[in-house]
């Protein structure tokens, strides 16, 4: 396929590759990461009941996890004990909006899902502290993994971010005020807590190398001593 094709182009290191996956309501990220050589397991509910969370390198949630699966409250804490005990927690967007707002509580420390997005795919990315593992383990990230993108750069954006978060990237539409909600971490215990409304489900299936590049960076997160 196109995409195969396309993938075998990418400058990909990568760190741990045994990665947990929570669905939401659907997308391609597990299928994606296969092909570049991760170790994907679907964490289904009885999973995330009964497993050692402990083997896996990261856990990423699928679009709108949050949204759709309302057990995942239940396993809050069992999930920050993953993160606290040298885990990457990284969550893709949910949305709130009248009809499924998260009321539930996600990360570590409080943030708020906003309904700030910018649909520009060719909106300027500035990246606010290049020295954050973010962007340079196990691949450098420049504003030039940022071309490419299609359809926009990201949704849902966090807002009333609590100060233990780090904001890694502005960005905004044109006429727009900056925004840093596209992408937050904080460390939590020896890991690590991502939350981001970057669009990587689009991303990843249109064989965008940057965004490839990037997302295994943030499941990378090294441990924190």
């Amino acid at each position: 396929s196109n995409a195969e094709s396309r993938l075998i182009t990418i400058d990909l290191k990568k760190a741990g590759t045994n990665i947990g996956y929570i669905p939401g309501a659907g997308d391609e990220i597990p299928t994606c990461l296969k092909d570049v050589g991760y170790s994907v397991t679907v964490l289904t509910n009885e999973l995330l009941a009964t497993e050692n969370l402990s083997k896996y390198n990261a856990i990423i949630t699928g679009v709108r996890a949050y949204n759709t699966n309302k057990r995942l409250q239940v396993f809050y804490n069992k999930l920050m004990e993953y993160v606290n005990n040298g885990g990457s927690l990284i969550v893709q967007y949910n949305t709130n909006n009248f009809i499924s707002s998260v009321i539930s509580k996600i990360g570590p420390y409080p943030f708020t899902i906003s309904r700030e997005r910018v649909t520009n795919e060719n909106a300027e990315v500035r990246i606010l502290k290049p020295t954050h593992s973010a962007f340079t383990y196990p691949n450098i990230i420049t504003a030039k993994d940022f071309d490419g993108w299609i359809q926009e750069r990201g949704i849902y954006f966090a807002s009333d971010i609590d100060k233990n978060y780090e904001t890694l990237l502005s960005m905004n539409d044109p006429n727009e005020k900056p925004n840093e909600g596209s992408l937050i971490v904080a460390k939590y215990g020896k890991g690590n807590f991502v939350y981001t409304g970057l669009v990587f489900f689009r991303e990843l299936p249109a064989g965008v190398p940057g965004a490839y590049r990037l997302l295994v960076n943030l499941l990378s997160l090294p441990q924190n001593k």
